[in-house]
């Protein structure tokens, strides 16, 4: 009975130590001049300096619990953050635009992960972080690849450093180029990877271009459902073939890599928000509150993977995986004009 109550008590101060770096992060997000840099990637750095010198092992049930059930929460609550009026009004002018930048992300990805020699993990992070909506994306498909927390850690890394240099060099390129703020809202909302950072350099050129920038991304987000349960199911054939290959019963197959296992639950909680969020009424507190709480949850979480990496992990990895980010969101932002210029957008 003792050890229950001590082990419990350890899982709780492991998820006050998730809560308290997310906390801090989120504090730290708002004293950083025009919010550059967003809570997610802070408690991600946090997280991984604290884990240097601070890592005992009673700390581990609180962190995976963290880093896997409520990254689940916080995706599910992420869903009313969209509407359905908005995904139509939005989608029509920037359906082709995401269509090829999203094939440039997967499919370039894939060329540069044979070339580098990265794991499929990794790469397709990285894609799904530059291609959809950088760490939402990340998180979401982790899960559901088995992927390890210092891939994650990496795939965070490249979209937010690439992100950095954009937001102080798209609104000089916007304006250069001469683009009306539609076409400099849905050039940065489907090529800049993270939500801060879409925020940061939409506003930068001017408030109209920030809003429908803003609203490009949370379009964009939608992505995330096809993306997930395609990388599901990705996973389960892989596992299968590696079960073939170790020769392993077809009974053992069924019930280790069955489709009901390895399908994506909580994305159908996400797509329930959306709708309850697009059918109902709901007063604009009860949204923000919710797109607080997930927020909150998926920073929470992002400390968890934090504390769970060590810098020596990511020494390992090299500058590969850097290189790749880079590549792909280049490719992507390149591909989003030309092919806003094939529209006559710009």
């Amino acid at each position: 009975m003792q050890a229950k109550t001590k082990e419990r008590t350890l899982f709780v101060l492991g998820l006050l130590m998730c809560f308290s770096v997310a906390a801090a992060s989120v504090l730290l997000e708002k004293v950083i001049p025009g919010e550059l840099l967003g809570a997610s990637i802070i408690a991600l750095f946090m997280g991984t300096i604290i884990n240097s010198f601070f890592h005992p092992k009673w700390v581990q049930p609180a962190l995976k619990f963290t880093s896997k059930k409520i990254l689940k929460g916080a995706i599910i609550l992420l869903g009313a953050s969209l509407s359905v009026s908005t995904i139509l009004s939005v989608g029509k002018m920037t359906f082709f635009v995401m269509i090829f930048t999203f094939a440039m992300c997967f499919g370039g990805g894939y060329f540069i992960r044979k070339l580098f020699g990265l794991n499929w993990k990794l790469s397709n992070l990285i894609s799904a972080g530059t291609g959809i909506c950088g760490g939402s994306a990340v998180a979401a498909i982790a899960p559901v690849i088995d992927a390890d927390d210092k891939d994650i850690a990496f795939a965070m890394s490249s979209t937010f450093l690439f992100d950095m240099v954009m937001i102080a060099l798209y609104p000089l390129m916007g304006k250069a180029l001469g683009m009306s703020d539609i076409a400099y809202g849905i050039w940065a909302g489907t090529s800049v990877n993270d939500t801060a950072s879409v925020v940061a350099s939409g506003y930068a050129f001017s408030e109209a271009a920030g809003d429908f920038a803003t609203m490009v991304k949370l379009t964009r987000t939608l992505a995330i459902i096809p993306t997930v349960i395609t990388f599901a199911f990705i996973n389960l054939r892989l596992k299968r073939k590696e079960a073939i290959t170790n020769r392993k019963s077809t009974s053992e197959l069924k019930a280790k890599f069955s489709i009901k296992k390895v399908f994506p639950w909580f994305i159908l909680g996400f797509l329930g928000m959306a709708i309850v969020a697009s059918v109902f009424q709901i007063p604009t507190e009860v949204v923000s509150a919710t797109k607080t709480a997930s927020k909150f949850l998926m920073v929470s979480a992002l400390a968890a993977i934090g504390l769970n990496t060590s810098f020596g992990d990511l020494k390992k990895s090299g500058i590969r995986p850097m290189v790749h980010g880079f590549i792909i969101s280049a490719l992507v932002v390149i591909v989003a004009l030309l092919v806003e210029m094939a529209m006559g957008i710009v």
